[in-house]
């Protein structure tokens, strides 16, 4: 589990919706996704992020 306090994340819109990525200390992607509106992209990185990022492996 990674510290929360160490995570970035961007989102960025598509045309076919918004693409969201979490990134660690070291600029290293360890979560990525897309999801068809802004809201529900920002929600399933807060609930990545609540959890401490990492994708589910």
């Amino acid at each position: 589990m990674q510290d929360t306090a160490s995570l970035a994340y961007s989102l960025s819109q598509q045309e076919t919706g918004w693409r969201w990525s979490i990134y660690d200390a070291d600029g290293v992607t360890i979560a990525d996704g897309a999801n068809p509106s802004q809201a529900d992209a920002q929600a399933e990185v807060y609930r990545r992020l609540q959890r401490g990022g990492a994708d589910d492996r």
